[in-house]
């Protein structure tokens, strides 16, 4: 299964067309979407190593583009469609509690929640939602972002081609430990958001 599953992805990830697909989930993800770019940047970059670093401003660049429609949609659209997004993903309990650490704490939760697996969209729609000011934002967002994109570009440029073997040799347990960290990303973000 995982077989069938990962050449298809590096069959995807090697296409003319991968890069404008990294970019619409890029800035999907950092709005709305629920899966994290990662999982494009990663076999994008093993495939074509030597395009990593493009493949990470693509990355950096639309999921800030997609974290000003996030701010958009709280700061605007909180009560309709914010709202509804912050629900779908289980949060609509914890955003008041998210808005009022953003009096105190602001820029660390931007910096960190950035560079983790906790969904992203909700620190934009809550951003926008408490008012936070929106050049520090923007500023934040490309650090934090670009800090965590050019990581992962920086790693498979580096051990692609190794990483890439380890993969193809252990490729079931890969695919069950990279279940287990996308379903734990949101376990966590559940829990301490």
């Amino acid at each position: 299964m995982f077989k069938a599953l990962y050449d298809w992805t590096l069959s995807l990830a090697a296409s003319p067309r991968a890069p404008r697909a990294l970019a619409v989930i890029s800035f999907a993800e950092s709005s709305f979407f629920p899966v994290p770019p990662d999982v494009m940047l990663m076999p994008m970059a093993m495939a074509k190593p030597e395009r990593a670093w493009n493949y990470a401003l693509i990355c950096t660049i639309a999921s800030v583009l997609g974290a000003l429609v996030g701010y958009a949609i709280g700061a605007l659209l909180y009560d309709t469609l914010g709202a509804w997004l912050v629900r779908l993903y289980g949060y609509g309990d914890k955003m008041d509690a998210f808005r009022a650490l953003y009096q105190q704490h602001g820029h660390w939760i931007i910096l960190i929640k950035g560079l983790t697996p906790i969904p992203f969209k909700l620190v934009t729609i809550a951003s926008g939602l408490a008012g936070y000011d929106l050049v520090w934002f923007i500023g934040l967002c490309l650090l934090t972002r670009g800090a965590r994109f050019y990581l992962v570009a920086g790693v498979m440029h580096r051990f692609g081609v190794p990483l890439r073997r380890f993969i193809e040799n252990n490729l079931t347990l890969v695919g069950i430990l990279g279940i287990i960290a996308l379903v734990g990303g949101f376990a966590v973000a559940k829990f301490l958001v």
